[in-house]
């Protein structure tokens, strides 16, 4: 007869082995460009350079990406994670989300970062149940705090101990790939294309993870005024597909 105890034990070390860490698949959900935040209605001012024509196929849109994440995700979104993870007090938390707020000068760049990061902090919420997460929710309940999607992702991050660098890296990473997506829609982009354009995307998000730990607060909130006028503009542009 077989040893069902050896058995089991053989089996025991196995799951044990193969288990990944317990903040992988919240951290897979929360990162999903799937996921309902209301992301694939906007293109953070990409549509203003595709009414131009400044962006209109593969190698321009990758272009306008890579620019796009070198300067204002790198100084925005990217450095309020790292600041969020290493505040030691909701104060000081509470700070960065003032900071981002007010350095998003387009309206409607503004306005994103409020609607989609509320349904960031719901979701999160509801993925990683945490007092972190609660404290902050209630406080953009308040008007103490504005809200933003990063923040609620990196708030979510640090409770499921995810290390700052797979957790700036999964963040950019969706982002990329939310553009991309809205690039197919609006070009339009074929699906192949998009995926090139992902593909060449991770030296970028490498390269964008290890700046974000050189930088300082001097540096939060950097921006490229062509980006920002375009945004700008988005908000009187006739015909739009995408809310900014």
């Amino acid at each position: 007869m077989p040893d069902t105890r050896t058995d089991m034990a053989a089996h025991q070390l196995v799951v044990d082995v193969a288990a990944p860490p317990e903040y992988l698949l919240p951290l897979l959900q929360l990162s999903d460009s799937a996921l309902p935040t209301g992301a694939f209605s906007h293109s953070l001012g990409l549509e203003s350079y595709l009414h131009r024509g400044l962006v209109r196929d593969e190698a321009t849109f990758a272009d306008w990406l890579t620019q796009f994440i070198r300067i204002q995700l790198v100084h925005s979104d990217g450095l309020a994670i790292r600041f969020a993870l290493e505040a030691d007090t909701t104060a000081e938390l509470f700070r960065v989300d003032r900071a981002l707020h007010a350095s998003a000068l387009p309206r409607e760049i503004r306005e994103a970062g409020v609607k989609m990061g509320a349904r960031m902090l719901e979701i999160a919420g509801a993925v990683v149940p945490c007092d972190e997460l609660a404290q902050y929710a209630a406080a953009v309940e308040r008007g103490d705090c504005a809200g933003h999607p990063a923040l609620a992702f990196a708030v979510a991050g640090k409770s499921l101990g995810v290390p700052a660098p797979e957790l700036l890296a999964s963040y950019l990473f969706s982002t990329v790939t939310t553009l991309t997506q809205n690039a197919i829609r609006g070009i339009p982009l074929g699906q192949s294309a998009g995926q090139r354009v992902l593909a060449a995307a991770h030296a970028e998000v490498r390269a964008a993870v290890g700046r974000i730990f050189s930088l300082g607060w001097e540096d939060f909130g950097v921006s490229a005024p062509g980006l920002e006028i375009a945004q700008m503009q988005h908000e009187r542009q006739r015909a739009r597909m995408f809310m900014s």
